[in-house]
């Protein structure tokens, strides 16, 4: 391990055992988990065409329902969301934090239905979802909310001939991630942009023809101090934590969302949750 990555978790620890205190607490308990930054960022790419331009890709990742997450307030990230007015809606993993334990309604289904897009709503496999006998309950729940699964699978967005590719694969960590099998005919000429749960992935995908990754999973660490940085990830997202890195020689273009939800600790200090909305841009 290395010194760095010690210290962090070390202070992390005696995060853990000893709390926030005072206004501190109070702040990072209960107020910056509900202050939402919407994140604007541009991708350039020379596959991009002129019907492509300016298109608008919106990302969400990591609500973790149910751990000090609640319907009400994906309802009204919902509401945020319409007013992006996306052409494309992705998910990128964590829906439900423990889903052997949450109660699962009619409500969520409906509140995921009323996200409005004008190309389709797409989503993949988190660990989470994975867990807790979660596989069949969140398929059954996106479906049902109009959402799309993108399982080692690809979809492609044609307009008049021209095309971007969006591909998933299932989650690293608790599935079974094929990026060969995503990428079976997807014409390499088009723009490509993968779905991928756990950023630090990204070290495989950039040996494989693919533009753009989007992933969750590290929550930016939820909590983040001044000179220090995040004091702990998840595993598979130790390497790549938050923003855009350019990944391998190609260049992969990687962006990790800081997420929405919280687990673990029902903390955000210095990360505050985030969607995130990508404008295509020609080069």
């Amino acid at each position: 391990m290395k010194r760095r990555t010690f210290l962090k978790r070390l202070f992390g620890s005696f995060v853990t055992l000893f709390g926030l205190s005072g206004g501190t607490y109070y702040y990072a308990r209960e107020l910056e988990p509900n202050m939402l930054d919407i994140h604007t960022v541009n991708i350039e790419s020379p596959k991009i065409t002129n019907t492509f331009e300016n298109y608008k890709i919106l990302q969400f990742s990591d609500t973790h329902l149910g751990f000090n997450y609640t319907l009400q307030q994906l309802e009204d990230l919902v509401s945020k969301i319409n007013q992006q007015n996306p052409d494309i809606v992705v998910f990128t993993g964590d829906l439900i934090d423990n889903p052997r334990t949450y109660k699962v309604t009619q409500k969520l289904v409906t509140i995921l239905d009323q996200i409005q897009t004008k190309d389709g709503k797409y989503w993949i496999y988190g660990n989470h979802d994975h867990g807790g006998y979660g596989t069949d309950i969140l398929r059954d729940i996106f479906n049902q909310g109009g959402f799309e699964l993108l399982q080692n699978r690809h979809r492609q967005i044609n307009k008049n001939g021209d095309i971007i590719n969006i591909l998933g694969v299932d989650d690293v960590l608790l599935g079974k991630p094929d990026i060969k099998q995503a990428l079976q005919e997807v014409d390499q000429n088009f723009l490509t942009i993968l779905l991928a749960h756990e950023p630090d992935f990204a070290d495989v995908v950039k040996n494989y023809p693919v533009d753009i990754q989007l992933s969750g999973h590290s929550h930016g660490g939820q909590v983040q101090l001044p000179f220090i940085g995040y004091i702990y990830t998840p595993h598979l997202a130790e390497k790549y934590v938050e923003g855009f890195y350019s990944v391998g020689s190609f260049p992969l273009q990687l962006y990790v969302s800081r997420g929405i939800g919280t687990t673990r600790l029902p903390y955000r200090f210095f990360c505050k949750p985030e969607i995130t909305v990508y404008h295509l841009k020609q080069i």
